[in-house]
């Protein structure tokens, strides 16, 4: 679904309020955050979507991979999870099933996740992912909202996904590019999480259906500051401005284009392929990270030692006009 067809559907509908909830549905946020205790506060998430990959077990991993990336977006502590299946079971074999809960259970492993249970129901379309609970300190919460004019921008993961999973699904991507994309999808947030956290992160958000621009845009918006974007150093997929130019690119590119061009102005300098690439809808992105100045330079040093080389300044923030952002 688009963010103008969420909003479409949102208009016009009481949202209930409670002092308790300290990000809802109103905030735009990455998840919904509830105060328990002056020291404790729920992080709730969901999220599912239909096979990106044709491997059953990858798809599992990179499903449970995104859904506990708003977790650890807010600097929280991803605990229990529920599955949601949709399953063909008259087209798909059990044993297909079976793979990507593997895929899921593993990946959970890795995050310290306990599954509680889920539910399934048949469906004629095959969907995966979770819901996932988490906890954070309310003093330590990281939210889309607390950029400060002056941060620089960080970008955990390359651009791309959307584009070479649609080129993959048409038989036209490289083995090594699907292999290389991936990895990535699959790659828990968790430590470019805990490491934003000792460097004082001003303000989070991942990269996923809105795109790059979409969710640096809500960003802007939150935090009541405009974003500068240098083009020459967002990290893209290898292949991708080549699939971008065969006019592989999802249909979700578009939607997002259409509702966040007039948020963004770009240079003439651009290539308009780069153009397309940053409105690309993401499936487990990376983590935007806004930091003081001081902290960047060794925050990206840090990332690269923990083995995510993608890991790029990518912008900083200003005091022009609020939510706005210029790529140059």
């Amino acid at each position: 679904m688009s963010p103008g067809d969420l909003n479409k559907a949102l208009c016009g509908l009481h949202l209930p309020t409670d002092p308790r909830v300290i990000c809802g549905m109103e905030s735009l946020d990455d998840a919904g955050v509830y105060r328990l205790r002056d020291d404790l506060a729920l992080i709730q998430t969901i999220d599912y979507f239909t096979p990106i990959v044709d491997d059953p077990y990858a798809y599992g991993q990179i499903a449970v991979a995104n859904a506990l990336s708003d977790v650890y977006t807010m600097a929280g502590k991803p605990l229990t999870a529920l599955n949601v299946v949709c399953f063909p079971i008259k087209l798909l074999d059990i044993s297909y099933l079976r793979d990507i809960l593997q895929g899921g259970l593993d990946k959970m492993a890795e995050a310290n996740v306990i599954l509680l249970g889920g539910h399934t129901v048949e469906d004629a379309e095959l969907k995966y992912g979770l819901a996932v609970t988490g906890t954070v300190h309310p003093d330590r919460l990281i939210t889309n909202s607390g950029a400060q004019t002056g941060d620089k921008l960080i970008l955990t993961k390359s651009l791309g996904t959307g584009i070479i999973n649609t080129a993959q699904k048409a038989e036209m991507a490289s083995p090594e590019a699907v292999r290389v994309v991936t990895t990535s999808m699959s790659t828990l947030n968790k430590k470019a999480a805990e490491l934003m956290c000792m460097h004082q992160a001003h303000a989070c958000t991942d990269i996923t259906g809105f795109g790059f621009i979409g969710h640096a845009s809500n960003l802007a918006h939150n935090s009541k500051i405009s974003l500068t974007l240098f083009s020459n150093r967002i990290p893209l997929f290898p292949n991708v401005t080549e699939y971008a130019q065969m006019g592989l690119s999802p249909g979700g590119l578009f939607r997002n284009k259409d509702f966040y061009s007039d948020k963004v102005s770009f240079s003439e300098s651009v290539d308009i392929l780069l153009r397309d690439i940053l409105f690309d809808p993401q499936t487990s992105g990376g983590l935007l990270i806004a930091v003081p100045p001081q902290e960047a330079d060794e925050l990206v040093e840090h990332l690269h030692a923990e083995n995510i080389p993608e890991a790029t300044i990518v912008g900083e923030t200003g005091s022009a006009a609020p939510g706005t952002i210029m790529v140059v």
